[in-house]
């Protein structure tokens, strides 16, 4: 527990001072940072953005706009590092990062193999797997616009939810982090439904076309 407490304080204490120096792009610097670093966790650095743009360091609409450019650059590196060094020689990177495992590479793969783009969209909100998703999409040479795409809406969908989260708790963002596991079950709840309704929706309209026709 200790521990933990001390990981949190380091990493609310550097990405403070990223941000009070940089402001807004300070704030996506530190996400992008965290896509391609997946040990940095979001569940902390997205609310302590939040927080630190309630106390006017930055806009609210300006840290949205930064952290959601920031994961999408983020996924753009890796998304080109799996399509520059292919699957061995990613492999065999990943096994020499520290706090990294191959396993997780592997369970990305396998995930992106049986769902493709649904993939990326909901494992923007899903921690470790939202930055690791990139690599599988890049090493199968995904349409570069259509991932940059789901990746920007997966990530504002997920950013805007911790950002808010922080922005309103002010200084107890830090509760952000206990309650992590929920709000990401709700925000992909809440995603599944928006799209079922959506798919719903295309198939009554296309339905009632045939009937007309």
């Amino acid at each position: 527990m200790q521990n933990d407490t001390e990981q949190l304080n380091t990493v609310a204490q550097w990405a403070v001072s990223l941000m009070e120096s940089l402001g807004g792009p300070g704030a996506g610097l530190a996400i992008a940072l965290e896509n391609l670093f997946p040990p940095l966790p979001s569940e902390i650095i997205l609310p302590l953005a939040g927080f630190t743009a309630s106390r006017g360091t930055f806009g609210l609409a300006e840290v949205l706009l930064w952290t959601t450019l920031g994961s999408v650059v983020g996924a753009v590196v890796l998304y080109a590092l799996g399509a520059w060094f292919g699957r061995d020689r990613l492999r065999w990177i990943v096994a020499r990062v520290p706090l990294m495992r191959v396993a997780d590479v592997d369970r990305a793969e396998a995930w992106f193999a049986r769902h493709g783009a649904k993939a990326v969209f909901v494992d923007r909100m899903i921690p470790l797997f939202r930055s690791l998703i990139s690599i599988p999409a890049g090493i199968e040479r995904m349409p570069l616009g259509r991932f940059t795409l789901l990746t920007t809406a997966g990530s504002a969908i997920w950013n805007t939810v911790f950002v808010l989260a922080g922005y309103v708790l002010g200084e107890n963002w830090g509760l952000v982090e206990q309650y992590a596991d929920i709000l990401q079950k709700v925000v992909i709840v809440t995603v599944v439904i928006a799209v079922v309704g959506f798919v719903v929706v295309r198939l009554r309209r296309d339905a009632r076309r045939r009937m007309g026709a």
